[in-house]
């Protein structure tokens, strides 16, 4: 039997560092940029449906691309083979829109789709293949992975700056830079430290293969309710994603604010949310330790009222600061909430279901939270918006009733969590 040679620490982190910028640039090239495409090309009022696929896939995709990795294909083989599928789709995508000015809505949702459905698994497959080399390198994970994880989030806000400045937000173009570097990276991937497969072992059910086992801890009132309301700021997460760029670029209907910075360069001003995120993440084990989870979510709550409120007193003028502050609140909202969420279900489920443990909270956050919340938040802006005609097209309104609806959503979870849910912490 060959025993596996890995590269030394350095060279492996540097590796590591290079397979999460390019997973997340692959999605920072049209997360937070799509919805102004869209509008573009005819269909602004499919936006919600757009990003909330996000959401449907993630109820079920991870799991199945999970159990194929624990049992069959080796996870770094399988993120590769999810990368290479993805990027593909998404590389069609941009074909259909670069020969349609206004793309079939069948075709493109379709493309989109299949490109989203095998990129939501990579997230966590991505983590795993991480886990698994630091170990099997001599790695402290909790110690090496953050500052690895850190590079995400550049590579997310590299590509983010990437298509606003050569000026493609409004262009499928987003999708080739997204396809593209997400088939460079399924051929990175099949490169990457060798991760083990289960040979049989310990039998299990069907049920506790896709973590379904987890859903006991609603027997608990305590997590039953931490992973309700998780759920219902779940719903807030998309909210932003979707429509923060389309509301900064509706200002361009206004002479006054048409050749402002901000409606130029709004994907630019969205980075900030992910620099912020990136420097909250550093907080969170004082504040997790000094207050304790209830006092935690309740900042990230508060910090959700204060990132809708924000929008709806700002303009890329001389409320532009309104703006730009809530983009940094967003880094408290955002981390606070998820990884904080993610820390407190960790410590909080015994060892043999804290994976499935932390499936359920991605499924009540990213998988029905964000799906139902894209949903609602699609109607209220169609109740108080709408969309210019092409080939300017500005999705223009009462964009300040639509923030402060959310804002009062956001407040009213905040106080029926103080009330409801009870933990004490003990440092």
């Amino acid at each position: 039997m060959k025993t596996a040679i890995y590269p030394s620490k350095q060279t492996l982190k540097f590796r590591l560092i290079v397979m999460n910028f390019l997973q997340y640039a692959v999605w920072g090239a049209y997360l937070t940029c799509m919805g102004k495409y869209l509008g573009a090309s005819g269909l602004g009022s499919k936006i919600g449906l757009f990003y909330a696929m996000q959401g449907i896939v993630s109820l079920f995709m991870p799991a199945l691309m999970g159990i194929v990795a624990d049992r069959w294909i080796p996870a770094q083989r399988t993120l590769g083979l999810c990368h290479l599928i993805s990027g593909s789709a998404m590389v069609l995508a941009c074909f259909h829109g670069m020969y349609n000015a206004h793309p079939d809505f069948g075709t493109l949702f379709t493309l989109y789709s299949i490109g989203v459905a095998f990129y939501m698994p990579t997230i966590a497959l991505s983590n795993s293949v991480a886990y698994n080399a630091l170990e099997k390198g001599g790695l402290d994970t909790i110690k090496d992975f953050p500052p690895i994880r850190v590079f995400g989030t550049i590579g997310f806000i590299a590509a983010m700056w990437t298509i606003d400045l050569l000026q493609l937000s409004e262009s499928p173009y987003q999708f080739l830079l997204s396809g593209g570097l997400g088939i460079a990276l399924a051929g990175y991937a099949f490169t990457l430290p060798k991760c083990p497969v289960s040979n049989g072992g310990e039998k299990k059910s069907f049920a506790e293969a896709l973590g379904l086992n987890a859903f006991k801890l609603f027997r608990q009132r305590k997590m039953a309710i931490f992973f309700i309301f998780s759920m219902c700021l779940g719903a807030a997460l998309q909210v932003t994603s979707s429509f923060a760029t389309p509301f900064i670029s509706s200002f361009r209907a206004n002479p006054e604010f048409a050749d402002s910075f901000g409606v130029k360069y709004s994907v630019i001003i969205y980075s900030i949310s992910q620099i912020s995120e990136t420097l909250c993440i550093l907080l969170i084990p004082f504040f997790l330790n000094r207050f304790g989870i209830k006092k935690v979510m309740l900042m990230a709550m508060t910090a959700w009222v204060f990132r809708f409120g924000l929008f709806g007193i700002g303009d890329p003028g001389t409320g532009l600061w309104a703006i730009i502050l809530s983009m940094i609140v967003y880094g408290l909202a955002f981390d606070f909430y998820n990884i904080s969420g993610s820390l407190f279900v960790n410590q909080e489920t015994p060892a043999e279901m804290r994976s499935s443990a932390q499936g359920l909270f991605m499924l009540m956050t990213n998988g029905l939270g964000a799906t139902l919340g894209i949903f609602a938040a699609q109607a209220v802006v169609d109740s108080y918006c709408h969309w210019t005609e092409p080939p300017h097209s500005a999705l223009v309104g009462d964009w300040q009733t639509v923030w402060f609806i959310f804002a009062a959503y956001a407040l009213a979870i905040a106080v029926l969590f103080a009330i409801c849910f009870r933990y004490k912490h003990q440092r």
